[in-house]
């Protein structure tokens, strides 16, 4: 009887530790803002909202980014060259430093980047094999 409710009380115990989602239009319930020089946020939903706009602008430069990745496969002599990894390294420590420079993690940026680069180099590995299939690349199949 006595396990049966230790278990009772682990599987409670559990139950409550699992993730709960915050109100999101009450006041913050520690510390002092740090956006803005401490303008932001006086709710969750507005911390949201801001994130949100943020999000909204990061897809579109990562939709011009990829517009940009489709035409430098134009210049590449063949499909093994869309791999490049030095350029993807030094793109990375890139990232990093400006993370650093800005105030960001760059363990953050860097793993952030290097998910992207290799995303795009799917992409534009895609793009190549379409391009093959069309005919339309210089070299043989």
């Amino acid at each position: 009887m006595r396990q049966l409710f230790l278990a009772l009380i682990l599987v409670a115990s559990a139950a409550a530790a699992r993730a709960e989602e915050p109100t999101t239009n009450t006041p913050a319930l520690w510390g002092s803002p740090t956006v803005n020089n401490g303008a932001c946020c006086s709710t969750l939903a507005e911390v949201r909202q801001n994130i949100d706009r943020i999000d909204r602008e990061l897809v579109r430069l990562m939709a011009e980014r990829g517009r940009y990745v489709h035409e430098a496969s134009r210049f590449k002599a063949n499909p093994a060259q869309v791999e490049a990894p030095e350029r993807a390294e030094a793109v990375v420590r890139k990232a990093m430093t400006l993370a650093e420079e800005n105030g960001l993690s760059p363990k953050i940026a860097e793993n952030t980047y290097r998910t992207m680069v290799r995303s795009f180099i799917d992409y534009e590995q895609g793009v190549f094999a379409k391009a093959v299939a069309a005919g339309q690349t210089p070299w043989k199949k």
